[in-house]
């Protein structure tokens, strides 16, 4: 039987900090009566005031919706919140929509926790900042069993427009959203140095930033075409091969140390792409890279069964 239209469909947010806030406003303005628990009660005050139900422990925050969304600082958060004897009795027959940022290991242990606590499981990573929350374009990504999906779809529609299914493994969610602050933190630390490099020539730090973003479309369209090639398996130089930015990072290496600012960063690049040229990938596609880092893991695995 469908619920009545006057009657507010219910959720529980567990986990009331910029992020945990936000999301529960997100679906208080959307009509949703929505129950809220945090360790630090005063953070619920400025909901409560806007329409949210105050739950006095987790196990009551739980019981009171069908859904449990929760967003908290870690996996061990969550743990703790959710492993006491009462918020364990409460989970039964419940759909647990877990936006804390966390390990695909971490996502794969809970999920077979929840379900032997007779819960559904859905794991999510939102790739957005607070205020960027509930647009159309706001990207979250989830994984897990496609029942649990289902259910919740209408609740994380409220929370971003772009909602990614990864499908049933998973880990899928957590693992993408670190391959991609992988790239994040890594194309920040190059901005950064980019901005030093920038600052010792003098040149405006926000004239490089513009340039940056203008750029950016750009960059995005040609990993997007690298990813393809090592989807395919064929490094045949194509778009850059691998020989032109061993010379170009050289170079910024040498730029750094004739300005007299931190080496880190390109030391580390030019290390990465000294090796490909040493194991002969020079003039295949940029992409090869992605053979080094392949080799440093079969390296460190045959390191650790030597002194296992």
């Amino acid at each position: 039987m469908s619920q009545s239209k006057n009657i507010p469909e219910k959720v529980t947010v567990i986990g009331l900090g910029l992020m945990g806030a936000t999301l529960a406003r997100l679906l208080i303005n959307q009509g949703y009566s929505v129950t809220v628990w945090n360790r630090t009660a005063e953070k619920s005050e400025q909901l409560v005031r806007e329409g949210a139900i105050l739950a006095s422990s987790a196990a009551e925050a739980i019981s009171a919706s069908p859904f449990v969304v929760v967003c908290v600082y870690d996996y061990k958060a969550t743990n703790e919140i959710l492993n006491s004897e009462e918020a364990v009795s409460a989970l039964n027959g419940k759909t647990i929509i877990q936006l804390t940022t966390g390990s695909p290991q971490e996502a794969r242990e809970t999920e077979i926790w929840a379900r032997e606590q007779g819960a559904d499981y859905v794991d999510g990573a939102i790739l957005a900042a607070p205020n960027q929350m509930g647009k159309p374009d706001t990207i979250i990504l989830v994984s897990g069993a496609e029942k649990a999906f289902q259910k919740s779809e209408k609740v994380l529609k409220i929370l971003g427009g772009k909602i990614t299914n990864l499908g049933g493994e998973i880990g899928s969610a957590s693992a993408m959203d670190l391959a991609i602050l992988s790239y994040t933190y890594g194309a920040a630390l190059g901005f950064f140095h980019g901005a030093r490099i920038s600052e010792s020539e003098n040149i405006p730090v926000d004239s490089f930033g513009a340039l940056v973003a203008d750029f950016s479309p750009t960059i995005g369209e040609f990993l997007k075409y690298e990813s393809n090639v090592i989807r395919k398996e064929d490094y045949t130089a194509s778009e850059s091969p691998i020989r032109i930015s061993v010379e170009a990072v050289e170079r910024i290496l040498q730029t750094a140390q004739e300005s007299g600012i931190n080496t880190e960063f390109p030391i580390f690049a030019a290390g990465i792409f000294r090796q490909a040229k040493a194991a002969g990938y020079e003039n295949e596609e940029l992409a090869a890279l992605i053979k080094v880092f392949r080799r440093q893991a079969n390296a460190e695995t045959v390191k650790g069964g030597k002194n296992a």
